[in-house]
């Protein structure tokens, strides 16, 4: 089972760090987008979910090694913009790669239609 656990970016309003679900797959970063209705494809491999780093180091260890899962292709997207990430294609949850603070127009669709 995938569990979805969060990995850091920088909080632009001062307060520190906030975490944000994200996937690594063949060296891109992919977001959560939320709950967007799409059609998973094949199998692309295997996806990994960095550790969330929000604490400041303050446990004094490592972090942990990041959570994986399988990556599915997105109907009519490229992998290059946006993967599925679940145990299987009907479990998976919509990933993207941010374009600045918006993410690509293909994706934008989805989210607009969900």
């Amino acid at each position: 089972m995938v569990t979805s656990v969060a990995a850091c970016t920088a909080d632009s309003g001062g307060g520190g760090a906030s975490c944000v679900a994200q996937y690594t797959y063949q060296d891109t970063t992919y977001e959560d987008v939320g709950n967007v209705k799409f059609t998973p494809g094949k199998k692309l491999g295997v996806a990994t979910e960095p550790p969330c780093e929000d604490t400041g180091d303050q446990g004094g260890g490592e972090e942990p090694a990041g959570v994986t899962g399988t990556a599915y292709e997105v109907e009519g997207i490229s992998p290059e913009v946006a993967i599925a990430v679940g145990d299987t294609p009907e479990t998976a949850k919509f990933f993207a790669v941010p374009s600045g603070s918006e993410f690509p127009p293909e994706v934008q669709k989805l989210i607009d239609g969900s």
